[in-house]
């Protein structure tokens, strides 16, 4: 262990000295001692009150130089990391990085700064506590909530996140980040998909000359896909907010409702025809799955879908029935996988005439599924 060397002599030289560098390496071997954990209590109590004259020193390279040194010390005096967060950038960013004793009225001061730079350094903190998230998506920066939403130590609220796609409609690098957090909710994902479609619509319109028609087929398309492959594992409330506002903004298609069924998404089923025919869940459920040939006609025709559907989704709602999951690891694949063949290999027999564009989508997600997971499928159709 490295001997403390704080004494008298130190004091005087470090009060006397009038070279701002002779200052700034006793404040950083002054800090590198406090750090080591080995002072005495009253050469700790020293030590502060060092740094209490060292933060008020007229040269910066000082106090950067302390800075740097307790940037990331959770004994470091409240009053001291604080007025150093205050500083100028050379000595504050280091502090409002890394110090945990920097809290969230202390970042709040900060944030309300308005100095970029300070909200930048905060938005990187290691832990973004939802209040300090909030404010700074109220800065409406978008390099400061880039930083933030890159950030996955940040915690933000589903608010907010709707509040930064209200603001950033148009921005790629937002919808970037976003799209890289490790969990949405549902209704902030799909309309993410949503946003980033409209962007790439006009995207290929400008750049590659095509139609606006077609290009807005290509894209709802793909967003139909993606949107499908959102739902995995979500809670019905969290599933009910989602559909409702895809219905509410005219995203919730007859086409991704028949997809994801014969995809084996039930869940996305149930919902979306409770949504559509403005029928309670558990009611939904109940006409859904009746064995007889009432309920689901009566809600299929409430909820409006087109006639040419209807074999198709009885026809997929009797091939649930029929299939199980496996229990192994990745059996939601295999049961889609098997949900799928069996539908396709038998849709005709089954008196179902369905959309080319459906069709060649489902014949699609087919041939993406791994081939481990077909030969477990191959094994089980018939059962």
């Amino acid at each position: 262990m490295i001997k403390p060397t704080l004494s008298e002599t130190d004091v005087q030289k470090l009060l006397q000295d009038p070279s701002p560098e002779r200052r700034a390496i006793t404040a950083s071997k002054i800090a590198m001692d406090f750090n080591l954990g080995s002072l005495s209590s009253s050469e700790r109590a020293l030590a502060e009150e060092i740094f209490r004259v060292m933060v008020k020193d007229a040269a910066i390279r000082v106090r950067e130089a302390l800075a740097q040194n307790l940037k990331e010390n959770p004994d470091v005096p409240h009053d001291v990391a604080l007025n150093l967060a205050r500083d100028v950038d050379r000595v504050s960013l280091p502090m409002i990085r890394f110090s945990d004793v920097l809290n969230d009225v202390d970042l709040l001061e900060l944030v309300r700064e308005n100095a970029e730079t300070k909200q930048v350094a905060i938005a990187e903190r290691t832990h973004v506590s939802p209040a300090i998230s909030d404010a700074l998506v109220e800065t409406q920066n978008e390099n400061v909530v880039t930083v933030l939403v890159e950030n996955h130590g940040a915690e933000i609220s589903e608010r907010a996140l709707q509040k930064v796609l209200d603001d950033f409609t148009q921005s790629e690098r937002v919808h970037g980040a976003m799209a890289h957090r490790p969990k949405l909710p549902l209704k902030v994902g799909e309309r993410l998909v949503a946003l980033v479609s409209e962007t790439l619509r006009e995207d290929l319109v400008k750049h590659h000359e095509l139609p606006p028609s077609l290009a807005s087929d290509l894209i709802f398309q793909s967003r139909e896909r993606v949107t499908v492959g959102l739902t995995e594992g979500s809670s019905d409330h969290d599933l009910y907010g989602m559909i409702h506002q895809m219905h509410d903004n005219g995203r919730l298609t007859p086409s991704i409702v028949l997809r994801a069924l014969c995809m084996g998404d039930m869940p996305f089923f149930e919902v979306s025809m409770a949504v559509l025919a403005r029928t309670p869940l558990v009611n939904a459920r109940i006409l859904v799955h009746d064995s007889g040939e009432l309920g689901l006609r009566a809600i299929f025709d409430r909820a409006h879908l087109p006639k040419s559907f209807f074999p198709a989704v009885r026809a997929a709602i009797d091939v649930a029935t029929e299939t199980d999951y496996d229990g192994e690891e990745n059996d939601r694949a295999r049961y889609s996988r098997r949900m799928l063949e069996r539908i396709l290999t038998q849709y005709g027999d089954l008196g179902v005439d369905f959309d080319s564009d459906d069709l060649e989508y489902l014949l699609s997600r087919v041939g993406k599924l791994p081939v481990a997971l077909a030969r477990g499928a191959g094994q089980n159709l018939g059962h």
